[in-house]
């Protein structure tokens, strides 16, 4: 039997409810390939950025390093890998983030070579005067006491005449005394040398962790002078 209502929808373009559900898949999957495309979008842009940020922090902020050679030891061994902290001395004019303390293990241009870098631990402050006495250093002629030394690598106990250190100029050395090239041999480091303190070690595996810096509560207290005596004094002892 004829239908007229079909041949009538069929005439006319109409959709079938199975048409439009096929529509309906068609445009749920284009909407799906859309949300997917800017979703890639979105994480490609945050990668992107985060790649961004990590080279402006590396340029910047932090930079890596490898220790080499033995100089530090036993604090630090030949072959790991440090994080500096090149914003924590950073001065603008008169303002700076931070200054170098005694103890702090810092990362500089060796002075006669600027293309080499060189780590070791700050000894001596601008001012001060610097000695060694069988293997003991001396600040101002107070002992320093280093905890952080051990006798393995300190067994030679030289000495060496003293020392006093320039404005703007820091005296350094290694904690293996036995075995550094440090301010002993080639003098002092300029402050504008120094351009960061190691603070991480990221590497060896077994001995990542943040760096222990020498305690000394402050600087090396200045030995008391001796009192002169007044006129008065004198005068009574010439009595």
């Amino acid at each position: 039997m004829f239908d007229r209502d079909k041949k009538n929808q069929l005439e006319v373009g109409l959709v079938s409810a199975s048409d439009d559900g096929d529509i309906e898949v068609m445009r749920v999957k284009r909407e799906s390939r859309q949300g997917l495309l800017a979703e890639g979008l979105k994480l490609f842009r945050d990668i992107f950025l985060i790649i961004v940020v990590f080279i402006l922090f590396g340029v910047f902020f932090v930079q890596p390093v490898v220790v080499e050679g033995t100089s530090m030891l036993p604090q630090l061994h030949d072959g790991e890998r440090l994080l500096v902290n090149k914003l924590i001395y950073y001065k603008i004019q008169s303002i700076s983030w931070g200054h170098i303390d005694r103890g702090d293990i810092v990362v500089f241009w060796f002075p006669n070579d600027p293309d080499k870098s060189y780590v070791k631990r700050v000894i001596g402050m601008p001012g001060e005067t610097v000695e060694l006495r069988n293997g003991k250093v001396y600040i101002n002629n107070i002992e320093l006491n280093e905890d952080y030394l051990d006798t393995e690598h300190n067994q030679s106990l030289p000495s060496w005449p003293p020392k006093k250190v320039e404005d703007h100029h820091y005296f350094v050395m290694g904690d293996n005394r036995d075995n550094s090239s440090d301010s002993r041999y080639w003098g002092l480091v300029p402050e504008k040398y120094i351009y960061g303190k190691a603070f991480f070690r990221y590497w060896k595996p077994q001995n990542v962790g943040f760096l222990e810096h020498g305690q000394y509560n402050g600087n090396v207290p200045t030995p008391t002078p001796t009192p002169v005596p007044d006129e008065d004094d004198l005068r009574a002892e010439d009595r």
